[in-house]
């Protein structure tokens, strides 16, 4: 059999196991070699919590009427728990992830998710909007490592070149998510109030947390540690002091992301594209139920269930990256190993799927922007937030695996957390304006602007696809790994 081909550097044998003897690469221990269904459990459960995480984002958004009006503030700012909770998202992952590196992947899931739901539960209770603001951006805070350290579980348990079908799921959960928060929290906030949005989303937390307990560790260092202290051996480790360790952990957290998001053009224009697919996301959850009130008298529970378009189209998303990596990266793949061994596959392969949602994202967009009319049938409409959220996937997740993949493990893990915090900063902001800007334009030029935006970052996965090899070649990080 010919050699893998990969352009993820993966070392089949880490030194801190080499030093215990262990043969890691063929170790029952190792999360690589787990039983299909230990790995199909654990990610299952790692991407539920993720899911949580981004329902409690938007489920609040059918409520904010009523926010503002028990408070007797603005809707502008009714919209402000929103944002905080997005803005605690972006900030989650630089407290997780040296933490998951430190004690390991469960510990902080079992730590962060309690945390997330308690203050998820004083939400609820709070009765000013400054105290709702501040338990919404802490919740965010303790629900964003439910989000970003799925795909480092997945990661662990997955080889690159067999990444693609998971990775294409949970990439979609956040999207899921987010739109599964309007179509539940319309319903509750119309029938019990706003605060039993927030409450909704415990309940679904406490259903999750009691099956953190049977997933095992998955990250790799921690276990080998275990397996050391448990037969009463060391491993060399370096010698740090507190200060150096901070400093570590601000390079590979904050100083890092920020450095490459500015000066790696391929970080920098995956996470604008990346970015803007998320705040389309949140533009849909803010200002699609204003375009069916004003446009078809729709009432707060109609207003709801047209999330069911763009979930449709989530799903066919899904369905679709799945299939493109089964039948045209996977092929191409074993292609190239048979043709090249020995050589890394290019990353670029990754970014069919990008490509075509390039083109089918601005066309969703136009025809929602054109079609909301009262003249038209309001499936029209629908029919096209489904056919944007196809194309905005199939862009988001493309671009993003060839992130990841040309970066590798190394320096990966800092691009992906200079997108996560690009990706919620923009959600962040959004919300605060995006309602005006439909009030100003109309619906016909709102949606387009956004459209001309999809249309002016199109060319981005396909410049990549031409010119992408070259970019890799100037990257000081993409080298050095």
């Amino acid at each position: 059999m010919a050699p893998s081909a990969t352009s993820v550097r993966d070392d089949p044998h880490p030194p801190e196991a080499l030093t215990l003897g262990l043969d890691w690469a063929n170790d029952s221990r190792n999360a690589r070699n787990w039983s299909p269904w230990r790995k199909l459990y654990t990610t299952m459960i790692v991407a539920s919590i993720g899911f949580v995480s981004t329902l409690g984002t938007s489920i609040y958004a059918p409520g904010d009427k009523d926010v503002s009006r028990d408070f007797g503030i603005s809707h502008t700012l009714a919209m402000l728990p929103l944002s905080t909770y997005a803005l605690g998202m972006a900030l989650g992952p630089i407290i997780a992830s040296p933490m998951s590196e430190t004690f390991g992947r469960k510990i902080v899931y079992l730590v962060t998710t309690p945390l997330f739901a308690i203050f998820i539960l004083g939400s609820g209770f709070c009765n000013s909007i400054t105290s709702l603001c501040i338990c919404r951006f802490f919740a965010g805070l303790f629900g964003a490592p439910g989000v970003s350290l799925a795909s480092a579980t997945i990661a662990d348990t997955t080889p690159p070149e067999k990444r693609g079908v998971s990775l294409s799921t949970y990439y979609s959960l956040p999207f899921l998510g987010s739109l599964m928060g309007p179509l539940i929290g319309g319903f509750v906030a119309e029938a019990k109030g706003w605060r039993w949005t927030q409450w909704t989303t415990l309940f679904f937390a406490a259903c999750i947390f009691p099956f953190l307990g049977f997933v095992h560790e998955s990250y790799r260092k921690v276990i080998v540690k275990r397996i050391a202290a448990r037969e009463g051996l060391e491993l060399p480790e370096p010698q740090r002091d507190s200060s150096k360790i901070m400093q570590y952990f601000f390079t590979t957290t904050i100083s890092r992301p920020v450095h490459m998001m500015f000066t790696e053009p391929i970080v920098g224009f995956v996470c604008l594209y990346c970015s803007f697919q998320f705040a389309l996301l949140y533009t849909f959850v803010v200002g699609s139920p204003y375009v069916f009130e004003v446009t078809y008298g729709f009432t707060v529970q109609q207003q709801s269930l047209t999330f069911f378009g763009p979930i449709l189209g989530v799903v066919s998303a899904t369905l679709t990256l799945v299939f493109m990596d089964l039948y045209v990266y996977q092929s191409k793949f074993r292609q190239f190993c048979e043709t090249t061994p020995n050589t890394e596959f290019p990353p670029e392969h990754r970014l069919h799927p990008s490509m075509l949602g390039s083109l089918i994202l601005p066309t969703g967009l136009f025809l929602f922007a054109w079609t909301a009319r009262p003249d038209i049938h309001w499936i029209v409409p629908i029919v096209a937030q489904g056919i944007t959220m196809l194309g905005s996937i199939l862009a988001y997740v493309g671009a993003n695996m060839y992130m990841v993949d040309t970066y590798g493990p190394l320096y990966g893990a800092s691009a992906a957390g200079a997108n996560s915090l690009a990706r919620y900063t923009l959600t962040a902001a959004f919300p605060l304006f995006i309602l005006q800007m439909y009030k100003v334009l109309g619906t016909n030029w709102a949606t387009s602007l956004l459209g001309f935006c999809t249309l002016a970052m199109a060319p981005i996965p396909w410049v990549f696809w031409r010119w992408g090899p070259r970019l890799r070649g100037r990257s000081r990080y993409e080298r050095e790994m």
